[in-house]
């Protein structure tokens, strides 16, 4: 099973990017970014790309550029999550083939992401949209488009979320913040993925 649930490894170093992967894709977890304000992302990037590229969607976070996503591109990475709605890093990414998913908070932004090709929309900061916020902007959101709660979405609320209409997640600090251990990060992606997989409709 596919979970629609990405995790977000904010401020991951890459000496410990590749057992902190294997474990959350042991969990189930088989989407997972690195957000580009993290020490060295490019070289967690690329180090996960060539241990799981085959197993997992490995991308980046917090793109900005589309040098960036041209660079991305360069090491495999396949796919882009930015914090906004940037159509030229949308296209680019498209361009190359990756799958892009832009932060969107209004239906205005939702609609632009659409046109530019984005193949999800990241619903960002999801505490402040809302199951309600997100419900509202579902009803003109044409049929089929994949939405994503992000910051704020936690085990606790995916059946308020689920309830909404929402697709998927994208999970941070409720999964890994540095100096997370990875005995407790495999216990809360056990966690994050059981919710899931009960609270999906």
């Amino acid at each position: 099973m596919s979970r629609k649930i990405i995790a977000i490894l904010r401020g991951i170093a890459p000496d410990e990017v590749l057992q902190i992967s294997e474990a959350l894709i042991d969990a189930g977890i088989t989407s997972i970014e690195v957000p580009l304000n993290s020490p060295n992302p490019f070289d967690s990037i690329k180090a996960m790309v060539d241990a799981f590229g085959q197993t997992a969607l490995i991308g980046a976070g917090t793109v900005l550029t589309p040098d960036d996503v041209q660079r991305l591109h360069q090491i495999g990475a396949g796919m882009v999550v930015s914090p906004d709605c940037n159509p030229r890093v949308i296209v680019a990414t498209k361009q190359l083939g990756m799958k892009s998913y832009p932060g969107v908070m209004t239906p205005t932004e939702c609609f632009t992401a659409l046109r530019n090709g984005a193949d999800g929309l990241k619903l960002f900061p999801g505490s402040l949209i809302g199951p309600d916020g997100l419900k509202a902007i579902k009803a003109v959101l044409p049929e089929g488009t994949q939405t994503y709660a992000v910051g704020g979405a936690s085990a606790a609320n995916f059946a308020d979320w689920f309830a909404a209409g929402v697709d998927g997640f994208g999970i941070g600090s409720a999964l890994y913040k540095p100096g997370t251990k990875v005995d407790d990060i495999k216990a809360r992606a056990k966690d994050i993925v059981a919710a899931y997989d009960a609270g999906k409709p």
